[in-house]
């Protein structure tokens, strides 16, 4: 891995365009503002943002930009490509929003920012006529539905140079004078929906006729319950249970659970969900249930370019990007991890003002991400993704870098030395 500290490789032209970049995102200011605010005052949830669809495709439309709506198959997304030969960055919109809560992880903001490094970049290629395609992909469904999954299998990301993506947390977390974290790794998350069949009967009357699959859930809960006692520090094991019988007088026949399994690599969610399996069969077994097992969808882990990270900290205002700390400013787990693991990827993060407490996925932070103040962080932020983006396009020596970083850490991650 190199410095976490790099000496800065910009030279005179870069710092041209660079300013260049930030002047094309202060005079889309209009256009871009009237996008967030938008997104934010209707959400939407994974695979309804229509209207979120309906607005970006509308905006990049007006500026007279190509768009290809409900791309590659998936109805609420959307691509928007520019450019000509060269390399191919592509910069990921996040809409969707959270039951109840609204944006309480800020998507309005992940599309303003990419929006604005997209109107950059598409302005300084075609303001330099030089090589090289940027594009600007509508991602829907992160929060649980896998949106970004739906578009690897249909090859939205096939030969890109490089995926980059911004994410607000919970500024309180961040000293002054730090507003941002450039790297940070996010978990694996393996996502089943497990039914348990039984037999009905009154509760009063016969129980004795009825095979209890509700007992079969809390079995395979307490099992799985002990077995955290045995996992890994950074795993993490959560469900719900959506079905848990209807009445009390009738011994419930179908019930369902629905798990997340999380750990630090793919293999390693694997790993521990074969654990967590057992603990399933064994309840359905002393229970006399049936059971089967229906996957939802599975997040990798969040691998990010440390070039392009250290990249991004250099074209952001000096000291105000930490590396890695902390480590967890953002924890869980995104589709973008599978991203990741299809070309270099960027996840950058900048902090947005919420009281303690309030963290991602809470009322508080969907009131923040709101504001015109983390409107403004998310524009000071998205200055520095176009700036790394446009060095992926237009450096050669720095794309090969981060291409065979990526090729190195895939072999990391599939375990060959």
């Amino acid at each position: 891995m190199t410095s976490t500290n790099p000496q800065s490789t910009l030279s005179p032209d870069d710092e041209h365009w660079t300013r260049y970049l930030s002047e094309i995102i202060d005079t889309s200011d209009a256009h871009i503002a009237s996008v967030n605010s938008a997104i934010h005052s209707n959400p939407e949830l994974a695979f309804e943002e229509r209207e979120a669809h309906k607005t970006l495709v509308s905006a990049l439309q007006k500026l007279g930009f190509p768009v290809i709506p409900h791309a590659y198959g998936v109805e609420t997304s959307f691509s928007s490509e520019v450019g000509r030969g060269g390399r191919l960055i592509i910069f990921n919109a996040e809409y969707d929003a959270l039951p109840g809560i609204g944006h309480a992880c800020g998507h309005n903001l992940i599309a303003s920012s990419s929006f604005a490094a997209f109107l950059a970049v598409a302005a300084a290629l075609k303001e330099s006529k030089l090589p090289g395609r940027v594009r600007l992909l509508g991602t829907p469904a992160e929060e649980g539905g896998g949106g970004k999954l739906k578009l690897i299998e249909a090859g939205a990301y096939r030969g890109a140079a490089a995926s980059l993506m911004l994410h607000p947390g919970a500024g309180y977390l961040l000293k002054p004078p730090i507003r941002g974290v450039a790297y940070y790794r996010m978990l694996a998350n393996i996502k089943m929906r497990v039914y348990f069949t039984g037999r009905e009967a009154h509760a009063a009357i016969d129980p004795w006729n009825g095979v209890n699959a509700l007992d079969a859930v809390c079995l395979s809960y307490n099992a799985v319950s002990m077995l955290r006692q045995q996992i890994r520090p950074h795993e993490r094991i959560h469900c719900v249970f959506p079905r848990a019988g209807d009445r009390p007088n009738v011994v419930p026949a179908d019930c369902c659970v629905e798990y997340y399994v999380r750990s630090d690599t793919k293999a390693n969610a694997e790993a521990l969900w074969q654990r967590v399996l057992k603990c399933f069969e064994g309840a359905a077994l002393a229970t006399g249930c049936g059971m089967r097992v229906e996957p939802i969808n599975s997040y990798a882990d969040l691998r990010p370019s440390v070039s392009l990270c250290q990249e991004y900290m250099e074209a952001m205002p000096k000291g105000t990007v930490s590396y890695n700390d902390p480590p967890d400013f953002l924890a869980g787990s995104t589709d973008m991890g599978n991203v990741t693991y299809e070309c270099p990827g960027f996840h950058g993060a900048f902090g947005i003002d919420t009281n303690p407490g309030q963290g991602n996925h809470t009322k508080g932070f969907s009131a923040a991400a709101g504001t015109r103040d983390s409107y403004r962080r998310a524009m000071e932020a998205a200055k520095g993704m176009a700036a790394v983006g446009w060095k992926v396009l237009t450096d050669d020596v720095f794309a090969e870098v981060v291409e065979y970083e990526w090729k190195q850490d895939m072999k990391k991650a599939a375990g060959v030395s």
